[in-house]
């Protein structure tokens, strides 16, 4: 069985330029929303240490485990929100740059996961998403990286679907998205020798979290749902099943040229 070719993705097509963002978690007791000492010195550490002339906007994102009833854990995520910010704004941070205070409610969890303790412990949490005002990126080009399907491909070149970017926790298709992987049907179709595996990838998660949580599902399937809902609509577009599969690589494959960069879809031949 041939087995993916593997090339890193450093690369970029065109003048464009990119967003950089960082987050912060910080971690709950069951059922509570207060901040201890220890997590506040924890958060102003956080603030201070960055450039704050360079801050553009801060986002909040509350979340519960998936015990308790819907409503009691979005009123809880909010309460959390609600008490980071307060802590944030405490540290010296202006409250208009922070843009977003928003309670997502319980992450759900597979039932047959082993270490169902510690990922609950993980999922009582908020985010402190931090964007930075954006900065120029270099023109990069590097052999067996494309922005369009071609007649010469070989196996391992990769199609970045430079225009197929997604909304920050979001695996829905855009407007302009669709229309972007229309003109891709239809070269697809011009060569249908061609079979490749599509890619779904995200940003800005913790270390211990390769993947990230679709805000539609609650699961921690990002990536994935965005590979699959590019499958879904090349499958629409009457592109064969049998030419494609689609695969979730979290945030395992930066391209090191920021956050939303990074919350993309690729094409990888293999086979031709």
């Amino acid at each position: 069985m041939f087995r993916l070719i593997k090339i890193l993705p450093l690369f970029i097509f065109g003048m464009l330029s990119a967003q950089e963002e960082v987050v912060h978690s910080v971690y709950f007791e069951t059922a509570k929303f207060g901040i201890s000492d220890a997590k506040v010195e924890e958060i102003t550490k956080f603030v201070t240490e960055v450039d704050s002339a360079r801050i553009e906007s801060i986002s909040i994102y509350g979340y519960c485990d998936d015990r308790g009833k819907e409503d009691y854990n979005f009123k809880l995520s909010n309460n959390r929100a609600d008490a980071v910010k307060d802590k944030i704004v405490e540290s010296g941070v202006k409250s208009k740059i922070i843009v977003t205070i928003e309670g997502r409610g319980r992450v759900l969890i597979e039932d047959d996961i082993d270490n169902l303790s510690e990922v609950r412990s993980k999922n009582r949490r908020v985010d402190i998403v931090m964007n930075f005002k954006e900065i120029p990126i270099e023109k990069l080009e590097l052999p067996g990286v494309y922005s369009d399907v071609r007649k010469t491909h070989v196996i391992g070149d990769r199609i970045y679907l430079e225009k197929i970017l997604f909304e920050k926790g979001s695996s829905k298709l855009t407007l302009k998205s669709k229309i972007e992987l229309d003109r891709m049907a239809r070269a697809l179709h011009r060569y249908k020798n061609l079979e490749f595996e599509i890619q779904g990838h995200v940003c800005c998660t913790p270390p211990f979290h390769k993947e990230a949580i679709d805000k539609h599902t609650k699961k921690r399937k990002l990536s994935v749902n965005r590979a699959e809902a590019v499958y879904k609509y090349l499958v629409f577009k009457k592109i064969d099943k049998k030419r494609m599969t689609f695969k979730g690589y979290g945030n395992t494959q930066p391209m090191g040229n920021g956050a939303d960069l990074d919350r993309r879809v690729e094409l990888v031949i293999t086979k031709i």
